[in-house]
């Protein structure tokens, strides 16, 4: 369609279509001239050429290229107006062809709407006629519907609530086996049974009742067969392998839901796999040879009765075994089968409020702890005829060495059936009370040892050489078999507990502590100090020695031993100290000069020249002192470590010795220091460089003994001592 107005361009601005000023006369004047062109130029400058419309103007004037002469200006505004009178004319005729189109469109229209009145009438004619044989139709499809509803509930209740007298058959008659269609029937019949709470939320709950009734008879039914069924399988089980079938086991998780019937059932198990346990277990005792088809290689257990701890570990073993066969041959039921049991005894409790114990309490089924106990059950017998024998094959056995490995024995296996069947169980109970009984045992063979020791004299007197005595040398024997068994016990690793004991604490304080105190009780018949003291240190160097070997018993009574050892290390400093004293003859000079040691003596006696007058300090007796000191110096080594010589320790007495020897440099600079102040009190020796020299006053040197310097009698010094004793 072509366009009825020009480009935008064309239609001429404001500015553009503004009528052009006149020229200037040529014979206007200049002063008139002027002004026109300078308004002009005004005008021109004044322009905005960003003007949109002006832009249009001049892409127009381009594209149609027209040449700016002046009478192309002249006629552009005529051309434009021109063609803008076209283009209205034009428009004009176009609008005259549509308004001819639009008549002939509203006959159409009016011929139409006369056609739709006509069609309009037909059809209110004809709803008249059919209005009642439609209405008739209607309610003859209502009846129709409703008759097939009730026939589809009718079928969906019969197939739904109704058994057949053939499942009903199979499901309460004896003869009928147990199998697929039994649990299919089953399962149908409880599905009913549950479904028949929505017939009797209905206003007609004679139906409900009558289903439910006639289903609970069919389940008590069905539940009474299954349990008798059960029962006769547990009868025909096999022995050898008393693992539970797969269907024994569907009977039994669906017999949950009956839990006094499903109790009866493992009670009925229970006490037949004690009968045959205990006689099992009999005939391992005792008959294991002479069965028919046995293995010939295999002992009864009984042929190492003489031995205790082989015996009650073979007893104990074929327990262990039988107990780990058993759970094995029921973890299936318990374990895999678990959720559905629990599920089972859960609706259980519903049908069968009374067999709640405590109504409020929260029924909970743990299979492993069912498990464990019918374990538990099944070894009543075994467990009973075990506890008989060790105890007395205990009894009858003096051996302390042996009854404590068993109780070890006795430890490990109720560690092991602790994590098999739970530390509550009844084999781990009755490990347990054996093995509290063994180590009560244990206790008394050692108290009728001490009892024994205290009462033989000869075993108590301490020998020449003043060692430890025999019985204890034996008991720590005993002892240290004892503390091997326990390092390599199972369960050594524990060995901390309360107070810093341990499980090894109560052994010794029975195979230990009694005969300690026994060997430090016989040192009384000793008179001599020295021998009495040093018989004790022997007893507790030799009781410490075993026991720091190993570390769980050094624990609890190293340090008490080490305590007495330091006591009687300090008795021991104090003989040696005496020894060195005596024999060196420096005790006489130190018992004179007792008044002067103390402070507040030396106080009341200030004028220490009165020492040349005490008896030790005369001329004859200071020289006899110092000849004897000169005597004990060149051996007073050896003869100090041979005055200790029957400590069955050289480190010891080589400690004691040494600090002993040091003592005795002080007491002798004591004494020194003394003899040296009582001269230079009296004014009769000159001490020149400390060398001890000693030299006699001019005028007092014509006068007897008696001024005579202590320090010439007496020349040694400390520095010589030390060295002499080092």
């Amino acid at each position: 369609m072509a366009s009825y107005f020009p480009p935008p361009g064309m239609i001429p601005s404001h500015a553009s279509m503004r009528t052009p000023s006149p020229a200037a006369s040529p014979l206007s004047p200049p002063i008139q001239r002027s002004n026109a062109l300078s308004n002009r130029l005004t005008s021109v400058l004044s322009a905005s050429y960003a003007d949109s419309d002006i832009r249009d103007a001049l892409e127009t004037l381009s594209l149609r290229g027209i040449q700016n002469t002046a009478e192309t200006r002249r006629q552009l505004r005529l051309d434009v107006q021109k063609e803008v009178v076209d283009c209205n004319a034009e428009i004009v005729r176009d609008f005259g062809k549509v308004a001819e189109q639009l008549k002939r469109i509203g006959s159409v229209i009016s011929t139409l709407n006369q056609t739709c009145d006509e069609m309009r009438k037909h059809i209110h004619l004809a709803k008249q006629d059919t209005t009642p044989v439609l209405e008739e139709a209607s309610v003859l499809m209502n009846q129709k519907k409703e008759s097939e509803t009730k026939q589809q509930l009718l079928d969906a209740f019969t197939q739904h609530f109704i058994v057949s007298e053939e499942d009903l058959l199979v499901l309460t008659s004896a003869a009928e086996p147990i199998n697929e269609h039994f649990f299919d029937v089953l399962a149908r019949v409880k599905q009913i049974h549950h479904d028949c709470e929505v017939l009797l939320g209905g206003e007609n709950q004679r139906l409900g009742l009558e289903v439910m009734e006639k289903s609970t008879r069919s389940l008590n039914s069905a539940y009474q067969k299954l349990y008798k069924w059960i029962q006769k399988e547990f009868q025909s089980l096999n022995l050898e392998d008393p693992r539970i079938s797969s269907s024994i086991r569907r009977a039994l998780r669906i017999l949950a839901e009956r839990p006094s019937l499903f109790h009866s059932c493992l009670d009925f198990f229970a006490e037949a796999r004690d009968y045959v346990l205990s006689d099992a277990f009999h005939y391992a005792l005792t008959d294991a040879v002479s069965g028919a088809g046995g293995d010939q290689n295999v002992k009864p257990i009984e042929f190492s009765a003489h031995d205790p701890l082989r015996y009650i570990g073979d007893m104990l073993a074929w327990v262990h075994s039988t107990a780990v066969s058993e759970r094995e041959a029921l973890e299936a039921l318990f374990v895999a089968d678990g959720e559905e049991l629990a599920k089972g005894i859960q609706a259980g409790l519903s049908s069968e409020p009374w067999a709640r114990i405590d109504e409020d309490e929260a029924v909970a089924f743990d299979g492993h702890k069912a498990l464990s106990d019918l374990v538990n059950r099944d070894l009543t017998g075994v467990s009973r005829s075990l506890r008989q024998r060790v105890e007395l094959v205990i009894q009858g056995h003096e051996d302390p060495v042996t009854c404590y490995n068993v109780v070890n024995l006795l430890a490990f296996y109720r560690t092991t059936f602790t994590k098999l069947v739970g530390n509550k169980s009844n084999l781990a109970e009755l490990i347990q009370t054996l093995e509290k009984f063994t180590f009560i045992h244990f206790e008394t063979l050692m108290r009728d040892q001490v009892n024994s020791l205290s009462t033989d004299h000869s075993a108590l007197v301490p020998s020449e050489d003043l060692s430890a005595p025999q019985f204890l040398l034996d008991e720590l024997e005993e002892l240290n078999s004892l503390m091997k068994t326990y390092e390599a016990s199972y369960g050594a690793e524990d060995l901390e507990s309360m107070n810093g004991e341990n499980k090894f604490t109560p052994v010794l304080r029975s195979a230990f502590d009694p005969f300690l105190e026994l060997a430090k009780s016989s040192a009384k018949d000793l008179k001599d100090q020295t021998a009495r003291t040093i018989y004790q240190t022997n007893i507790l160097l030799t009781a410490r020695s075993a026991v720091q070997a190993f570390s769980f018993a050094s624990v609890t009574h190293s340090s008490p031993l080490s305590t007495e050892l330091s006591t009687m290390r300090v008795d021991l400093l104090e003989i040696q100290h005496h020894y060195l004293l005596d024999t060196s003859g420096l005790q006489v000079l130190l018992k004179e000069l007792e008044p002067f040691s103390d402070e507040k003596q030396h106080q009341k006696h200030p004028n220490i020249a009165e020492i040349a007058n005490l008896p030790a300090f005369q001329p004859e007796a200071l020289i006899a002192t110092s000849q004897q000191l000169d005597d004990f110096l060149p051996s007073a080594l050896m003869d100090a470590t041979d005055n200790l010589k029957r400590v069955q320790s050289a480190t010891f007495v080589k400690s004691v010795t040494e600090e002993a020897v040091e003592a005795f440099c002080r007491d002798f600079e004591f004494v020194e220091g003394m003899i040296i102040g009582a001269d230079e009190a009296r004014g009769k020796i000159d001490i020149t460089q400390g060398d001890g020299d000693a030299s006699v006053d001019g005028e007092d040197a014509d006068q007897g003994d008696r001024d005579w310097s202590l320090r010439v009698l007496f020349p040694r010094t400390t520095g010589e001592i030390r060295v002499l004793l080092s």
